[in-house]
């Protein structure tokens, strides 16, 4: 019978007498061929064995392979779960300051009592673990403040507007802010680009105390201040390889005209009083501007950058929207509900219900390929309460 690799070796063939072929080479040492192949597969083989054995070792069954009774639910104990910190609220809910317009420059809603919320604001909440309530800012203001006593922290938005009603209407919400967290209430407030500005301006009583800047659409990083302490402010929990990256890679993203330079804020007794700078930013003339500011004694976080853009917006070019980029969206958000969690009101469900968000439906306007993504679009006679 022939060999498995080859001719038979008691061939007479004279091809195969004087130019041995490789087939007959083989099969004159077949017993180390299956060694050379063999060899190898068994040594793969007890490697993943090995891998497979201490893997299992290190406690990855299933409750139900263990063999100890652990897979048996009546046996399944709940006593391990930690305890709700009773001080905390579960079910907080941010409220977010409408601005007028309908955030397209009309082409949306040419409506004089328009005004809006980007729902990116929205999402930034929500991916915390928290609802929205607008605060729609030309409602009567009974209802508006009503609405404020049914949140646990407010949010002022970007925009443009820095007079008129709006003006005054944010003001009254901080003083409202500065109020409940004297009587007790830790009650935070998060102002982004405009909101900083406006910030500014009504702790300073000073309209014309912002200055130009160009920063408009632009990606950028943060430069914290020397020996800044970051316990107890936004960036706390961020892990310190992306505290590093934030001020080397550009992983926030920018779009304003006006700020303050750190000399004006450390140099106006009531600015420097009330924030400490945490981080500076640089525009694209290399002008220097505060980018982010934590008040001294109150759960009040300023930015100058749009912290919710990197990952619920695509309209303008420039926004990050690297893994990076999206874990620092993630980080500042958590810690405004962080923050919100802590503060004791504890509205009636019902009216909280009845005044959320989801009582109104976002508008798409992404594809005019600029500004907002969606939109909630509000008018005077929508007030709820």
């Amino acid at each position: 019978m022939p060999s498995l690799f080859g001719s038979n070796p008691s061939s007479s063939d004279p091809a195969n007498d004087t130019v041995p072929s490789p087939s007959s080479s083989c099969s004159s040492s077949s017993p180390d061929m299956w060694n050379y192949f063999f060899v190898p597969i068994l040594l793969c083989l007890t490697k993943e064995l090995s891998l497979a054995k201490a893997q299992t070792s290190t406690g990855l069954f299933l409750p139900s392979q263990r063999g100890d009774g652990s897979g048996d639910d009546s046996l399944i104990s709940f006593s391990s779960c930690a305890n709700a910190d009773p001080k905390l609220y579960y079910r907080p809910v941010i409220g977010i300051l409408s601005h007028p317009g309908d955030g397209a420059s009309g082409r949306l809603k040419n409506d004089t009592n328009a005004s809006y919320i980007a729902a990116s604001y929205v999402k930034f909440v929500e991916a915390a673990g928290a609802r929205v309530i607008p605060l729609i800012y030309n409602e009567p203001e009974e209802i508006l403040f009503q609405k404020l006593e049914l949140v646990n922290g407010v949010l002022f938005t970007g925009g443009w507007s820095k007079y008129g009603l709006y003006y005054d209407i944010a003001k009254k919400i901080f003083k409202k802010v500065i109020e409940k967290n004297d009587r007790g209430d830790h009650f935070p407030l998060y102002a982004v680009c405009l909101g900083f500005e406006l910030l500014t301006m009504i702790i300073n009583e000073d309209k014309n105390i912002l200055e130009p800047f160009s920063a408009s659409n632009q990606a950028s990083s943060l430069q914290f201040v020397e020996n800044v302490n970051i316990e107890g402010t936004v960036f706390q929990r961020f892990p310190p390889n992306l505290l590093q990256k934030l001020g080397t890679d550009c992983l926030i993203m920018q779009n304003h005209r006006y700020g303050i330079s750190p000399e004006k804020l450390q140099n106006t007794p009531n600015l420097s009083r009330f924030f400490k700078i945490l981080t500076t930013s640089t525009d694209k003339n290399n002008k220097v501007y505060v980018s982010t500011a934590q008040a001294h004694g109150y759960p009040v976080t300023a930015f100058q950058w749009h912290p919710e853009k990197n990952a619920f917006e695509w309209g303008l070019p420039m926004i990050p929207h690297s893994d990076d980029a999206i874990e620092v969206t993630q980080h500042v958000a958590n810690f405004l509900i962080r923050e919100a969690r802590r503060s004791l009101n504890r509205p009636a469900a019902q009216k909280v219900l009845d005044n959320l968000i989801y009582n109104y439906s976002p508008t798409f306007c992404g594809k005019a390929g600029r500004g907002f993504d969606e939109v909630y679009i509000f008018t005077q006679r929508q007030a709820r309460i």
